[in-house]
């Protein structure tokens, strides 16, 4: 049984360590990184998942870009602790986090990761979505409404004008 609960700012380095652990060094350096810095997460879809003795298990972000001209979010990253892999844990925090992102105005969420595994939450190859260099175009993928949603993705800049 795991606790989920929206990320607090105490949480923020131990959920930085966890990132750490399960990617490579580096991490910040990808295209995707850059979408994010300076920007503030979405803290309502930001999760962390606890075990009975409070030790973190795992995490997951979103961020908002726009897409064109369009608002969307950039699921990102999840985590899973590796010795907590296999329990299921990433998909619990996926379903929590993207069971809100409607109610909560954003129609779309993006991701660059593996089609086979996040094709099991409904995520789609999304085409004529561009994200900066050097993403393989085919780890981008999006759920939820992007009919007539094309265009390179950008740095938030804020709400829609």
């Amino acid at each position: 049984m795991f606790e989920i609960a929206q990320e607090q700012p105490e949480d923020v380095w131990e959920v930085e360590a966890l990132y750490d652990l399960c990617f490579a060094p580096g991490r910040e350096a990808l295209s995707s990184y850059r979408l994010r810095d300076g920007v503030d997460r979405v803290p309502e879809l930001s999760l962390t998942a606890r075990d009975p003795d409070k030790i973190l298990a795992g995490a997951i972000r979103f961020w908002p870009v726009r897409v064109g001209d369009s608002p969307a979010l950039l699921l990102g990253p999840i985590a899973v602790h590796p010795t907590r892999q296999g329990e299921g844990l990433g998909g619990i925090l996926m379903q929590a986090s993207l069971s809100r992102t409607a109610e909560l105005g954003w129609p779309r969420v993006m991701l660059v990761g593996d089609y086979p595994y996040y094709s099991r939450f409904g995520f789609e190859k999304l085409t004529g979505v561009e994200m900066p260099p050097p993403t393989n175009p085919d780890r981008v993928l999006g759920i939820g409404d992007w009919e007539g949603i094309q265009g390179d993705v950008h740095k938030w800049e804020g709400p829609a004008d």
